[in-house]
């Protein structure tokens, strides 16, 4: 029997203090460990204001909306059983679950850099997905050639 669907509840998260952004506040809220959440708005504030910096771009805010759109996936496979064979099935990626995967990548690539503090490891993610390059940029790169690798399952996808 087929699974029951169940109605997701999606909270409405207020835009933060500097920038109003309610993207910002997501990463800012993804960063923190532990409660504490002053440390990781520090954290992401001083990236965002080192990356602007070092790029000479006037707006943080610029940056980080570019380089979260350069990270962004808008294909990824599923696995999905038909008649004894499990096929990677490509399906687009829409709305919360697009900036899920792109704040999950980005925090990720930035904490698996080591021998800097978090600020600096954000800031240097920061600037390269800005500049297209960087682990979040070649995570997302990599979804796509997987979901491009597999064009042709995609007909086991149910409308």
């Amino acid at each position: 029997m087929p699974r029951k669907k169940t109605k997701a509840l999606v909270r409405d998260i207020p835009a933060d203090r500097v920038y109003n952004s309610v993207m910002v506040q997501k990463v800012i809220n993804r960063v923190m460990l532990n409660g504490k959440k002053q440390l990781a708005e520090r954290l992401v504030y001083t990236a965002m204001e080192k990356s602007a910096a070092k790029l000479k771009v006037e707006s943080p805010l610029e940056v980080f909306e570019v380089a979260l759109k350069n990270i962004q996936p808008g294909v990824e496979t599923r696995s999905r059983r038909v008649g004894g064979a499990n096929y990677q099935i490509p399906f687009e990626v829409k709305g919360q679950r697009q900036n899920h995967l792109t704040i999950m990548w980005f925090i990720a690539a930035a904490r698996s850099r080591k021998g800097m503090s978090m600020a600096d490891r954000l800031a240097a993610e920061l600037m390269d997905a800005y500049n297209g390059t960087g682990a979040a940029v070649k995570k997302r790169e990599d979804t796509h050639k997987m979901a491009d690798a597999n064009r042709a399952f995609a007909h086991f996808a149910r409308t």
